[in-house]
C-alpha cells in the first residue's frame, strides 16, 4: 500500500469542506452578521412575495375612518385617504428592492469597467478619467437630482439614474486603486510574457480579484441607495403616487402628523431595519472574506 493510501486511511476519507461551507460557519459565528442576514431575508423575502402578502390592495381608497391606529384589520392603521399603511409598505419595500438593484447594478458594470481601463490604461487615460469621476462625485447630489428630473421628469427610473451615475465614480476608484496593484505583479508580467492581450489580462486575472471586494462594498450600499431613493420621494423627485414608497409614506404621514404619528413611524421603521440588516451582513462578509480581518487564521 502506497504512502497517499495510508494517509487516506489514516484520515478515515474525510475531505476538506467547501468555501462555501467554510463561510457559512464563519458567519454563523458572528451574531451581529446572522442577525443581519435574518434582516436582509426578511425584507427581500416581503419584498419578492408583496404581492401575496399584503392583505389590501395597496392604491384602494376605503371609505371606513382615515388616519387610524393599528388594528386588527390594519395593523399599521391607515394614512389620510384611507389605504392600508401595512399594504403600501410592503410594495414600498419592493420598489425600493428595484430600485436598489438596478441602480447598484448599472454603477457596478460602469465603474468596473471605467476603473479597469484607467488602472490599466496609460496615464493620460488616468489622469482624464479621474478628473471626470472626481467632478461627478464633487457635484452635489441633490442639485443634480433636479437637474436630471427638470429635465427628464419625475419617475423611478429618474431615481435609479440619479443613483446609478452619482454612485459609479465610488465604485470606478476602487477598481483603478486594485487594478494599479496588480497590474506590476509577477503573474501578471508572466502572463505578459506568454503573450497574453490586455483583454485576457483583465478578464483572466484581474477582474476575479477586485470584484469580490466590490460586491462587499454594494451589499453595504444597498441602505444608502434606499435611503436616497426614500429621500428624493420625500422631495417629490422620486416616485410619484399612487405608486408606494417609503419616502411617500413618510411624506404623507408627516403633513398629517398632528392627526397621527403611525404613518411616520411605519415608514420610518423599514429603512431602520433595512440599513441595519445590510451594514450588520456586510460588515460580517468584509470580515469573513478579507483574510487580514479573519480572526480564524
Amino acid at each position: 500500500m502506497t504512502a497517499a493510501a495510508h494517509t487516506g486511511a489514516a484520515s478515515g476519507g474525510k475531505r476538506r469542506p467547501s468555501a462555501l461551507l467554510q463561510h457559512w460557519r464563519r458567519l454563523r459565528r458572528d451574531q451581529l452578521g446572522l442577525f443581519g442576514l435574518i434582516l436582509v431575508v426578511l425584507m427581500v423575502g416581503s419584498a419578492i412575495l408583496a404581492p401575496w402578502i399584503v392583505p389590501y390592495d395597496h392604491t384602494q381608497i376605503m371609505a371606513g375612518g382615515r388616519l387610524t391606529a393599528p388594528s386588527w384589520d390594519h395593523i399599521m392603521g391607515t394614512d389620510q385617504l384611507g389605504r392600508d399603511v401595512f399594504s403600501r409598505v410592503i410594495m414600498g419595500g419592493r420598489v425600493a428592492l428595484q430600485v436598489a438593484l438596478a441602480a447598484l447594478a448599472t454603477a457596478l458594470s460602469a465603474g468596473l469597467v471605467l476603473g479597469l481601463i484607467a488602472g490599466f490604461g496609460p496615464r493620460w487615460l488616468d489622469s482624464g478619467m479621474l478628473l471626470v469621476l472626481d467632478a461627478i462625485r464633487a457635484f452635489p447630489v441633490v442639485i443634480f437630482a433636479l437637474a436630471v428630473v427638470t429635465l427628464l421628469g419625475p419617475s423611478l427610473w429618474t431615481v435609479v439614474l440619479v443613483v446609478a451615475i452619482t454612485s459609479v465614480p465610488i465604485y470606478a476608484r476602487i477598481v483603478r486603486t486594485q487594478t494599479q496593484s496588480l497590474r506590476n505583479d509577477e503573474f501578471i508580467q508572466a502572463e505578459r510574457a506568454l503573450g497574453a492581450g490586455t483583454p485576457r489580462i483583465l478578464a483572466v486575472h484581474v477582474m476575479p480579484n477586485v470584484i469580490g471586494p466590490l460586491l462587499i462594498l454594494a451589499s453595504m450600499d444597498v441602505p444608502l441607495v434606499i435611503t436616497m431613493e426614500a429621500g428624493l420621494s420625500f422631495l417629490g423627485m422620486g416616485v410619484q403616487p399612487p405608486t408606494p414608497s417609503w419616502g411617500t409614506i413618510l411624506n404623507d404621514g408627516f403633513n398629517y402628523i398632528s392627526n397621527s404619528p403611525w404613518p411616520v413611524i411605519a415608514g420610518g421603521i423599514p429603512i431602520i431595519i433595512t440599513t441595519l440588516g445590510f451594514t450588520f451582513l456586510g460588515e460580517a462578509l468584509r470580515d469573513i472574506f478579507d483574510p487580514k480581518l479573519r480572526k480564524d487564521l
